[in-house]
């Protein structure tokens, strides 16, 4: 028989998620955009926020990274739940900045590198397009890194809809950013 413990502890690691750090406020800048239909175009502005994957992950009483190099720290994380309950989530800018209608990501800051951001529709739900017969338009300015390989990475949500209440990504979701 399940000890009635343990049943209790997993439904506890469960409903606890991932812990929210103290070391680096989480900022989500503001974007600007232009919504446009035919009738004319509306000016919106929406949170970004950097990928979690992005952020410092760390012991919940001290600095010790809970990741390092693609590697769990074994005394910190021996299983999910243990990881969950003794690592903290922090976030940072990692480079990135806006300013009305511009978006900038310093590719190299310090020891990081690359950055990954999420536009969203307020500051718990992602900003979801539906682009079917609609145009979807960017700039990209590549002067100042004209050394590197500048790209812009499209998910497959464009090619295909993605349903974000299927309990599939809320379980991901309660991990992610």
């Amino acid at each position: 028989m399940f000890p009635t413990a343990s049943l209790v502890f997993s439904l506890l690691a469960i409903v606890y998620g991932q812990q929210i750090g103290t070391q680096v406020a989480e900022t989500h800048h503001q974007l600007t955009f232009q919504q446009c239909t035919m009738s004319g175009c509306t000016t919106l502005s929406m949170p970004v926020v950097v990928d979690s994957n992005w952020c410092w992950l760390h012991s919940a009483t001290g600095y010790t990274n809970c990741y390092t190099s693609n590697t769990w720290n074994v005394i910190l994380c021996p299983d999910p739940v243990a990881c969950v309950q003794n690592c903290t989530l922090d976030s940072g800018t990692y480079g990135i900045t806006t300013s009305g209608d511009a978006l900038t990501l310093k590719f190299v800051t310090g020891s990081n590198v690359s950055s990954c951001m999420y536009l969203m529709a307020s500051d718990t739900s992602y900003q979801m397009f539906k682009l079917k017969n609609q145009e979807f338009a960017f700039n990209v300015d590549i002067i100042t890194s004209c050394r590197r390989r500048t790209e812009l990475i499209l998910t497959g949500a464009l090619r295909q809809e993605i349903d974000w209440d299927d309990p599939a990504y809320k379980v991901a979701g309660s991990f992610a950013t």
